[in-house]
């Protein structure tokens, strides 16, 4: 090879490793100003939290002084917040946890057990995600009534179990799939039942995936407004996105409480993120890895 030669692959190299620089450059910057354009909405309300009416309408985006708690005491003292806080934990907490074990067991029969019609089952389940369930809210509001659940916490539960099942069984199906059977057949030998193999051999390996259905399904249930406001007429019974909507008047709002109130509500579903972030990214990458 030539001095020529030499100092022309240098200089290609050299433009190429530019080139590579340039290009992280430019998704880091996109990736910081993503960041900052879905953070920056949440960071105004936390704010606004901490001021009145008067200094919200003055200075939005200006540092309030985070020791007067007076909107957080109004909303602890003055409304109804702990209650319609305690419904959406119940009616959200039941609901994950009936679609996880409902749906880990389809997923668990449909992914290890051959039967005629396994794969029409899984078709029928892949279908429920391209039908909103909402389209069908009169046929479930007379059936709710028949069956005497309207104005009930299971009437919320039923429905939320039937949206979740659909996306569930989908991803827990393909990640059972993905798990080496040589596990299963040793503890048969050992003489454990199906139930015993699904519980101690299945759920601890299929933990990542659940953490992912759990959360897919958590941050819809808990937001949800349409079928609370359907289906419950009783305030004692209301969740929070229905509830948040007695602190707007009909010609005056507090907004500072308001926004105190949406603080506190979105508090939860993040650190329920924050606690299961490793498991959620390790279901995101374990298709990758294997």
């Amino acid at each position: 090879m030539t001095a020529v030669d030499a100092s022309r692959n240098a200089a290609a190299r050299e433009r190429s490793g530019l080139g590579v620089f340039t290009q992280d450059a430019l998704l880091q910057i996109f990736l910081i100003a993503n960041t900052f354009i879905m953070l920056f909405p949440i960071l105004v309300m936390v704010l606004n939290g901490f001021k009145t009416n008067a200094e919200i309408f003055s200075s939005p985006f200006a540092l309030p002084n985070f020791q007067n708690l007076s909107n957080f005491e109004a909303i602890a003292t003055g409304t109804s917040f702990v209650r319609y806080l305690f419904n959406s934990v119940l009616v959200t907490g039941l609901s994950i946890g009936f679609i996880l074990i409902l749906g880990t067991m389809a997923a668990y029969a449909i992914a290890r057990y051959a039967f005629r019609g396994s794969g029409l089952l899984l078709l029928f389940f892949i279908a429920g995600l391209t039908v909103p369930l909402k389209l069908a809210i009169i046929p479930l509001f007379i059936l709710m009534r028949d069956l005497g659940l309207l104005d009930t916490q299971f009437s919320l539960i039923c429905v939320y179990t039937a949206m979740g099942l659909p996306s569930t069984v989908f991803i827990m199906t393909g990640f059972i799939r993905t798990l080496p059977r040589d596990l299963e057949d040793a503890a048969r030998m050992d003489g454990a039942s199906e139930f015993k193999i699904m519980r101690s051999v299945i759920l601890p390996l299929a933990r990542p995936a659940m953490v992912i259905a759990a959360i897919q399904n958590l941050v819809p249930i808990w937001n949800d407004f349409f079928f609370p406001l359907v289906f419950i007429q009783t305030e004692s019974l209301k969740t929070l996105p229905q509830g948040l909507t007695t602190f707007m008047g009909e010609y005056n709002t507090n907004w500072g409480v308001l926004f105190a109130g949406l603080t506190l509500a979105a508090a939860p579903i993040t650190l329920v993120y924050i606690v299961l972030s490793r498991q959620f990214i390790n279901g995101m990458t374990s298709g990758a890895v294997k």
